[in-house]
């Protein structure tokens, strides 16, 4: 193996393999102390974990050359797109090389009598939106971060619009990947089906990296809806506002969007986004359709409110006013951390099915009120997927444990109702160990598939299972 060994068990990059980067990308590889710290952080509570150096690809066949070298030198590779995961994803566990993949973002083919196109993986979800918005089209997946589209795709990644266009895993026709063995492969064609062979745009898809690196993406779109309305509905209880998306879903309402965001959470987004609201339990809805079916969607939803304990049915078609709220739902993230100066994020998912979301939330809430730590709730109650996030401390390490404790607490709950232990942020470093609570025996075949695929296990090693 062309690399020497440092004490801590990490790597560094030989000499020979070095002078072959700098042949390949020359100014685009990156050995600075600040860009591998750059690469090897998280916006989340993990400790930096940097790679030995960082490359920028602009091309397929520069990220071929480059697996085909890490391969020879038994170096790691750890694709990277915009490091907005918060599970740990992308960072450097073994040292290596970070393949950044953000000057990848070419707009490839859009193909509009199909409803569909094909990016770089480096391009974002709101560069391709911009670009598609003359065309009537958009693309509805929507995590809140304005991610890559190849790190949305290595993330099995949803969001806000999940409840009526579905996940990532919904969304990709067809992947270009690079396996670790050097190989250009296409998992399929641009059809909308297919029944041949076995599906290995899916096996990708949720991989965060660890079968292959993913250079292209073809997508399914949308038509723009002809009307665009958002509402806003504050809750006496949290109970009352799951209920009413849980009757809503039950009874065919096509939501587009529905937000949960719990009295902490809005405490929260009013002082952050500078906004107004009652600090009580919140819905946040978008409704698409004609203008009639939109306005039979706000009244059916409206009366579901009021019977739940649900107030006022506040909802504007003004696109400033929809932009304003949906950012402020963005920002919810950060929103949370800023309750506390000083303090780190530390952010989990789950996801349930809806007919156990409310007692899932409520029993999340009462742990909650165990502790001093400031933590918000909010999610996509649409598909049963909802976030916890708490502001610690970073000098308090005994809040590391209780949030872990927490935390433990809610994918144990999550899990024996026959949910998730993370419905989209991936398992990454932090959800390792319950993957085998959830799944069993299936993560033996998946470290199968992994050695079979890796058998150096040099593609984002470390994560989703240790080897």
């Amino acid at each position: 193996m062309d690399v020497a060994v440092i004490p801590d068990g990490r790597t560094a990059l030989a000499p020979a393999l070095l002078e072959q980067l700098r042949a390949l990308f020359g100014e685009r590889l990156h050995l600075t102390e600040a860009m591998c710290l750059q690469h090897g952080g998280s916006e989340a509570h993990f400790a930096s974990m940097p790679p030995d150096a960082v490359v920028f690809a602009r091309s397929t066949e520069e990220v071929v050359a480059l697996v085909r070298l890490c391969s020879e030198h038994e170096v790691p590779i750890i694709p990277f797109g915009a490091g907005t995961s918060i599970e740990g994803n992308t960072l450097a566990v073994r040292g290596g090389i970070s393949l950044n993949l953000s000057e990848m973002d070419a707009i490839l083919a859009v193909n509009a009598e199909d409803l569909d196109c094909t990016v770089q993986a480096g391009c974002r979800r709101e560069q391709l939106n911009e670009y598609l918005r003359d065309q009537g089209l958009f693309f509805p997946i929507d995590p809140g971060a304005n991610a890559t589209i190849g790190g949305m795709a290595s993330t099995r990644a949803s969001g806000t619009n999940a409840v009526r266009y579905g996940t990532m895993r919904d969304a990709i026709l067809s992947l270009r990947v690079i396996t670790p063995d050097g190989r250009d492969i296409r998992t399929a064609r641009r059809a909308r089906k297919s029944a041949a062979g076995y599906d290995l745009t899916r096996l990708m898809i949720g991989a965060e990296g660890t079968l292959g690196i993913i250079t292209e993406v073809t997508l399914r779109l949308h038509g723009i809806p002809e009307q665009i309305s958002s509402a806003v509905c504050a809750f006496d209880t949290l109970e009352g506002a799951v209920d009413t998306v849980v009757q809503a879903i039950q009874i065919g309402v096509p939501l587009a969007r529905v937000e949960i965001l719990d009295d902490m959470q809005i405490r929260a987004v009013n002082r952050f986004s500078r906004l107004d609201l009652p600090e009580t339990t919140h819905l946040f809805f978008e409704f698409h359709g004609s203008p009639a079916h939109v306005a039979e969607q706000i009244d059916t939803v409206s009366e579901l409110a009021g019977g739940n304990g649900g107030g006022t049915f506040h909802w504007s078609n003004l696109p400033e006013e929809r932009a304003r709220l949906w950012k402020a739902r963005h920002e919810a993230y950060y929103a949370s951390v800023a309750l506390r100066p000083g303090a780190v994020g530390w952010a989990t998912d789950v996801c349930v099915p809806i007919s156990r979301l409310a007692e899932c939330i409520t029993e999340t809430k009462r742990d909650l009120a165990g502790t001093t730590i400031p933590a918000t709730i909010l999610g996509h109650v649409g598909d049963g997927n909802f976030h916890v996030v708490f502001a610690i401390d970073p000098n308090e390490p005994g809040e590391r444990d209780e949030v872990a404790a927490i935390n433990g607490r809610l994918v144990e709950r999550a899990i024996a109702m026959d949910g998730t232990c993370t419905g989209e942020h991936g398992i990454g470093l932090g959800k390792q160990k319950y993957l085998e609570a959830e799944l069993g025996e299936a993560v033996d075949l998946m470290r199968t598939i992994k050695a079979a695929l890796d058998p150096k296990d040099l593609f984002n090693p470390g994560k989703i299972f240790s080897r």
